[in-house]
């Protein structure tokens, strides 16, 4: 059985480096800086994981109706990957916009406010 594979979307500084948890977890670890290159790679085959910042739209619309840039990726999941577990990590001041997510129906795994600890990464990849 291979190893499970996870996807971390590194678009800020404040993404963590989980690359030595995943090591030790025996998972595979894909880095992209844009949900448009992880949506690349979920087409091509199913993922176990992905790890994410969300970003809440202020201003404008991702894609139109879109209020955040996780939208896509989640309507995408339902259709190439339904098993994934999303951990999605957010900033203090966005954490409370979370709720947009729930309009596309797609469950999240896991929210975390950052900074976060691999800790609490680890325990939603159990």
């Amino acid at each position: 059985m291979p190893n499970p594979i996870a996807i971390s979307i590194v678009e800020s500084i404040l993404f963590p480096d989980c690359s030595d948890l995943y090591l030790r977890k025996n998972i595979t670890e894909l880095r992209v800086n844009s949900i448009r290159k992880a949506l690349t790679l979920i087409k091509k085959n199913p993922i176990d994981f992905i790890v994410v910042e969300f970003f809440y739209a202020y201003s404008t619309n991702y894609s139109g109706i879109y209020k955040s840039n996780l939208e896509v990726l989640l309507v995408s999941l339902i259709k190439y990957s339904p098993k994934t577990k999303v951990i999605v990590l957010a900033k203090k001041k966005e954490i409370k916009y979370i709720g947009v997510l729930d309009t596309v129906d797609y469950p999240v795994h896991g929210v975390l406010q950052l900074p976060v600890s691999l800790t609490q990464i680890e325990s939603l990849l159990d």
